[in-house]
């Protein structure tokens, strides 16, 4: 436009034209040129300026995105790192658990498998302070009392959960 603007004035200012309606004609064409120059240029700073808006906002996100990035690398880390920490302690615990499975006569371990089976993962429950841990119930007197009279070395069911009851000198029997 402003190549064709510049060409229009030019034969404009050289005389060439010399009839008047062909002078009128291209000094309203060389108006309206700029007059839409005007408005394209208005329009390409208005372009520019949303342009520089963006490029603002498109910065402003990625930062927010890096942080965000570098959160969950982290949180990822912590959670790989918890993770071997369990494996670890599971292969500990497993050991143990065979090495004391292997100390347990065969009927009272099956009859624990069992339980645990039944019981959401727990067959066996404390006896502590005239309460099974297992159900959280307190045993009748009656149920005490034949805990009390029972061997050492004798199973106890619970009455309420049918878990093994497991007493400990600190059961207070």
């Amino acid at each position: 436009m402003r190549q064709r603007a510049t060409r229009d004035q030019q034969r404009l200012d050289s005389g060439a034209i010399t009839s008047p309606k062909d002078l009128e004609n291209l000094q309203r064409e060389i108006v309206s040129l700029a007059k839409r120059q005007g408005d394209l240029e208005d329009i390409v700073l208005e372009v520019m300026e949303r342009r520089e808006s963006v490029q603002e906002r498109v910065a402003e996100l990625t930062e927010r995105v890096s942080s965000v990035q570098a959160k969950a690398d982290a949180a990822t880390a912590r959670r790989d790192a918890a993770e071997q920490e369990l494996d670890s302690e599971a292969a500990s615990v497993t050991k143990e658990r065979e090495v004391v499975a292997g100390s347990v006569p065969a009927d009272l371990l099956k009859l624990y498998e069992k339980l645990r089976a039944q019981q959401g993962g727990v067959g066996a429950a404390r006896l502590f302070q005239r309460r099974c841990e297992g159900c959280q119930l307190e045993l009748n007197i009656t149920e005490l009392n034949e805990v009390r009279a029972a061997a050492p070395d004798t199973v106890l069911r619970c009455e309420n959960c049918r878990r093994i009851l497991v007493r400990t000198s600190e059961s207070g029997l």
